[in-house]
């Protein structure tokens, strides 16, 4: 019998609770936009944070409130913004991509090491002995912390130094978190030209450690005819507003650490006369091969 009792009060208190927890998820339910779970789903899922939100799921609340672009997602692209552009009932925009950018040419032969580095193949443990094992203080210490964090595949190092692969980059900012160096910024993808150096030390110690490193020479800044050129610490950067991508600087720079613009050379089309000419002499060739 007091099984019996036992089981009757524990059913009525399993009913009074359950009744209590479904006023309490009515009263206290928190209303979701349905375009919210909509854009969820159209996302990549990669939940990077490159978008400056907390995962997919708050980059989905934010563009369902109208506080994010539709084309916010670094990682979906183009295809991804169409979507949620589709989604919201509007223009998705054509944005200019953004990528990461490594301030550093100091390979293996171009700079002098201060001790020989044997510990874990960790950056930030590497910076925590005196600075690392360059010369340069400020240089890349290529042990490959920012490749072990990229999910893409984007960055490598070649030769001693960090190197990005724009075309694999998605802006998704985790390599600039980790590198202890703070060398890795952003940039327009389509804006070439920068300075490859982030040192702020007198151009005679630049140079007692490094071939390529900036030297604060001036001549860049002279040689801009768009006023692109930006000294701060005895260092130059660029305002890529302003940089028109002429090559100027990059030309007149003295160490090199200017990477400049690749100019495609245009393709020579032959003469009508010199193309018959040559036409002809491949006949020539065909028959006499023939004849032999």
């Amino acid at each position: 019998m007091l099984i019996v009792y036992a089981v009757l009060v524990l059913g009525v208190l399993g009913l009074i609770f359950g009744l209590i927890l479904d006023f309490a998820s009515k009263k206290f339910a928190v209303e979701v936009d349905p375009k919210e779970a909509e854009i969820l789903e159209a996302l990549p899922g990669a939940n990077c944070g490159g978008c400056g939100f907390p995962g997919c799921g708050g980059l989905a609340a934010a563009i369902a409130k109208g506080e994010a672009p539709v084309n916010g997602c670094p990682v979906g692209g183009a295809a991804c913004a169409e979507k949620v552009a589709a989604i919201m009932g509007v223009e998705a925009g054509a944005g200019e991509k953004i990528v990461a950018n490594v301030r550093c040419k100091g390979t293996c032969e171009a700079t002098k090491n201060k001790y020989e580095y044997s510990g874990i193949e960790d950056c930030r443990a590497a910076a925590s002995l005196i600075g690392g094992p360059k010369g340069c203080s400020y240089g890349c210490l290529g042990l490959g912390t920012c490749v072990q964090v990229c999910a893409f595949d984007a960055i490598h190092i070649i030769d001693g130094v960090a190197v990005v692969d724009d075309e694999k980059c998605v802006n998704c900012g985790k390599c600039i978190d980790v590198c202890p160096k703070g060398l890795i910024e952003r940039k327009p993808q389509k804006k070439e030209v920068t300075v490859l150096c982030k040192s702020n030390d007198f151009g005679k110690n630049v140079k007692e450690n490094c071939t390529v490193g900036c030297i604060g020479c001036g001549i860049c800044f002279k040689e801009c005819p768009f006023d692109a050129i930006i000294f701060e610490n005895k260092l130059a950067q660029i305002d890529y507003d302003k940089c028109k991508q002429c090559n100027k600087c990059a030309m007149k720079c003295p160490t090199k650490v200017i990477k400049p613009k690749e100019r495609k050379k245009p393709v020579v089309q032959p003469k009508p006369a010199e193309k018959k000419e040559a036409d002809e002499n491949v006949k020539e060739e065909g028959s006499t091969t023939e004849n032999n």
